[in-house]
């Protein structure tokens, strides 16, 4: 009603002149943020728009996995930015660009693992080699609050009847932010939990940001495994896709779930969806008192998750503080599910099959680890990527700002949380 009045009061002036200097002024706005947007999307034009690429099939699958998937853990919600594909067609592709290509960084120097095409004992060993002790010794450090780490800054405190929920996050000198949570689940057992978050399978039932998942490669010595997951991104970046390694280590009735993307020469990386090297999503599993009765029948997540999207890191956050919530509300009816179906008498997945694989470790065994932090390939990020996160133009912040807020007109996502967003970098680009 507020468009109309203002046309009304435009076409009132009593002469031409005064009408047409009026509807200048009205709509000077609007072209200034088309010319802004096209200009934007031009100076961000990704390279492969003139080329014709061949997307590859891999033959080194082994297996497969019914059901969508994504992350293995609670932070599936992280990167859950809630899900806004259905305006895909309503943006213009330079938002597109901007989000999946501005911000790019160079993967091209990601190392690769061997060809399968080698003995059976050699093979073994290199799917061992997947998640190694470096990679438990980090995670029980950050378990132990011994990593050596900024601290903690606390983000959130949420329960329900059946589950309570602390979140964390903290900003390294170099690297993506990291989060860690603490939830804690009445009425379960550290292995339901565990079987329910390694399930692929079943994750299509409760997880509806994940949309692929397969197994590549697995070990049934240790439990190690490869899998490909694609998961969901909002409307203004493609899906990512992740390749990850996983195994499960066990302390008594503690046990501790490595999950990190690893190199894998045997998949074609594709435009879409943006693979993502870096990311790292672990926790640690075990039984505490429940709130009720006293008695250890509670488990305990304490989860550690970072990854580099590809996106400001930023817009990464907000997008994390908004929809956290929302997501982690979403695993409990999922987890409550799992345990009637598995009550139910039905067959194991075969992924549940393989989180029942452990390598047994002792207490005595992690604390001799050592106390040098060593990262594995967790960490390998130069110490200059997190100024390229963050190191945003700042007329190229505002005028895609300008864009984006004039190109949203449902009711979704308000100009008024466009434009603090853009202010934000504003300042961080002043203070930087």
């Amino acid at each position: 009603m507020a468009l109309i009045s203002a046309f009304l009061e435009i076409f009132q002036r009593p002469t031409i002149g005064d009408m047409m200097i009026e509807l200048m002024v009205f709509m000077a706005p609007i072209w200034i943020a088309v010319f802004v947007g096209v200009l934007v999307g031009w100076a961000w034009k990704p390279k492969w728009v003139n080329l014709n690429v061949d997307v590859l099939d891999c033959t080194a699958k082994k297996q497969e996995s019914s059901s969508s998937s994504g992350l293995g853990m609670v932070f599936s919600q992280f990167p859950s930015i809630p899900s806004m594909n259905s305006l895909k067609p309503q943006v213009p592709s330079c938002i597109s660009w901007i989000f999946d290509f501005g911000f790019e960084k160079d993967t091209s120097s990601q190392p690769s693992i061997s060809s399968p095409e080698c003995s059976s004992s050699k093979l073994e060993k290199e799917k061992s080699s997947l998640v190694t002790e470096d990679d438990l010794k980090y995670l029980h450090q950050l378990v132990e609050e011994k990593d050596g780490g900024p601290a903690w800054i606390q983000m959130m405190d949420r329960s329900t009847p059946n589950m309570s929920y602390q979140a964390w996050r903290r900003d390294p000198e170099s690297g993506p932010p990291q989060y860690r949570s603490r939830t804690v689940y009445e009425d379960t057992t550290p292995e339901m939990v565990r079987d329910f978050f390694w399930d692929d399978e079943f994750r299509a039932n409760w997880d509806d940001m994940l949309v692929h998942a397969e197994t590549l490669e697995e070990c049934p010595t240790t439990g190690t495994m490869m899998v490909q997951w694609v998961r969901k991104f909002p409307f203004f970046c493609s899906d990512r896709e992740y390749i990850i390694g996983r195994r499960i280590w066990e302390s008594g009735r503690t046990y501790y779930c490595l999950t990190k993307g690893v190199p894998c020469s045997s998949l074609q990386r594709r435009n879409k969806p943006r693979r993502v090297d870096l990311y790292f999503s672990s926790w640690c599993l075990r039984a505490v008192e429940s709130k009720r009765d006293g008695q250890l029948t509670a488990c305990e997540v304490l989860l550690f998750h970072h990854e580099d999207m590809g996106i400001p890191w930023e817009i990464a956050k907000l997008g994390i503080r908004q929809g956290m919530w929302g997501a982690v509300k979403k695993i409990d009816p999922g987890l409550r599910a799992y345990q009637k179906h598995r009550a139910s008498g039905a067959p194991l997945s075969h992924c549940a099959s393989m989180a029942q694989i452990n390598t047994k470790v002792s207490l005595n065994s992690l604390e001799s680890l050592g106390s040098t932090s060593n990262l594995s390939e967790v960490e390998a990020l130069d110490s200059a990527s997190k100024p390229s996160g963050r190191n945003i133009p700042k007329f190229l912040v505002v005028g895609g700002a300008i864009v984006l807020a004039c190109s949203l007109d449902r009711g979704l996502l308000t100009k008024a949380v466009i434009f603090g967003v853009a202010r934000r970098f504003a300042n961080i680009g002043r203070r930087l």
